[in-house]
């Protein structure tokens, strides 16, 4: 038995996990915004001791910023003050006597899709559309996320003046005053002014997708997020946009492009995390 835990800026989730399916699930809200270090941490180590079994061998822990995987620290979380340099790994192995295992969150998505999917591809790239934009990288089965879990952070390449996240997250949304929820709604009941919205949304996702053909040559691609919810209405103009901007034909041709929005993929992949 395996558990994984997914720490967001809201919520943390978590999940007792056999083989590929979740068999328990336990969500609690996340750090108050206050607390120091060690608060975080002691509630952190209460809350999985409400879920954690005796037959868990291993935890997987996903955490939204840069991560020292070897070490298990996390640094500069955006969402969490008190997080400058924490040492998750060393404090909550110390509480349960397990190893325990730390990455970046959209790697665990990465991690987790793959293995809903059963994803056999040489090459898997996991996309999270969400508050920001996040991309986790696997290669035959294994992880690819360098010293710090930097190698998906291409989101924060430059791009029409800003970078690609401002472009290919909820920032898009945000920064034209709408709610992701709402113009979908308006895309579905047939509002030609939310699905404009949309298909320029696909035209920068479009953009982006040809950046990361470049950097990776996926064989699949998995969307996951909130905004993946949307996902038909700006599926066009994104495949559209993919196929002008990158060559390879014949690449494109196999590339199987997918969505996996479930808010329990990261906590999937994070139960798969190893040291």
């Amino acid at each position: 038995m395996l558990l994984g835990i997914d720490i967001g800026g809201t919520t943390i989730n978590m999940g007792l996990v056999q083989g590929s399916d979740i068999v328990v699930k336990k969500t609690v809200p996340s750090f108050e915004y206050e607390w120091n270090k060690q608060q975080t941490l002691d509630y952190l180590c209460v809350k999985i001791s409400e879920i954690i079994t005796p037959e868990v061998t291993h935890i997987g822990i996903g955490v939204p910023t840069l991560v020292d995987p070897a070490k298990g620290i996390a640094y500069q979380a955006a969402n969490i003050p008190s997080w400058d340099e924490v040492h998750i790994k060393e404090a909550v192995e110390k509480c349960f006597g397990i190893p325990v295992s730390v990455n970046n969150d959209s790697n665990c998505f990465a991690l987790g899709a793959a293995a809903k999917l059963g994803a056999k591809e040489k090459v898997v790239v996991g996309i999270t559309l969400g508050t920001g934009l996040g991309v986790g990288v696997i290669v035959d089965g294994k992880l690819m996320d360098g010293s710090h879990c930097g190698v998906g952070e291409i989101g924060a390449l430059p791009y029409n003046g800003h970078d690609y996240e401002e472009f290919c997250s909820k920032k898009f949304f945000t920064a034209r005053k709408i709610g992701g929820k709402e113009i979908c709604e308006q895309a579905d009941n047939g509002d030609e002014n939310a699905l404009a919205v949309f298909d320029e949304f696909g035209r920068h996702l479009g953009e982006f997708l040809a950046v990361v053909m470049y950097a990776y040559d996926a064989d699949r691609i998995v969307f996951g997020g909130g905004v993946a919810n949307s996902f038909r209405h700006f599926k066009c103009s994104m495949e559209k946009t993919l196929a002008m901007r990158y060559p390879y034909v014949k690449a494109l041709e196999t590339l199987k492009i997918e969505v996996l929005p479930q808010g329990d993929i990261p906590v999937l992949g994070a139960s798969q995390l190893t040291n």
